[in-house]
């Protein structure tokens, strides 16, 4: 029993004096109560302010433009060339490639993506009809 009382007389007050010594900050940090409640108060005004839109980069539109442009053009060669070997497969690949740009560029223009079978001549029509009302040429 006088192991332990001794042991608790070293080690209680060295705790109290460590926990108090934690409260002053040293000169390189802030004290961590002010960095807890400086987080709380941070999350709970990022839970209040209104959420900021997206930040639009043109650069992203112009490259999406040009994607659109090379493969509507691989396409059309496609279209005019009969002796392409394997011609209906590259056809089918690079218009539902040129569909995912047209899916990527309705989202840059806000435009609303309607659910369609993949490759609907329908869906690419009016995805590209509202692009185009949108300013949007490629």
């Amino acid at each position: 029993m006088s192991w332990v009382m001794l042991v608790a007389m070293m080690f209680v007050p060295a705790l109290v004096f460590g926990a108090i010594w934690q409260l002053f900050p040293s000169p390189d940090e802030p004290p961590r109560w002010r960095t807890f409640l400086a987080n709380r108060l941070e999350r709970l005004a990022a839970r209040l302010r209104p959420p900021r839109p997206p930040e639009y980069d043109p650069f992203m539109t112009l490259r999406v433009q040009e994607r659109l442009g090379a493969v509507a053009d691989h396409v059309r060669a496609l279209e005019r060339d009969p002796h392409t070997f394997a011609r209906a497969e590259r056809i089918i690949a690079s218009q539902l490639a040129y569909d995912q740009l047209l899916l990527e560029a309705c989202l840059l223009a806000g435009v609303e993506v309607k659910q369609a079978a993949k490759g609907d001549p329908a869906e690419r029509f009016r995805e590209e009809v509202e692009l185009a009302s949108r300013g949007w040429a490629w």
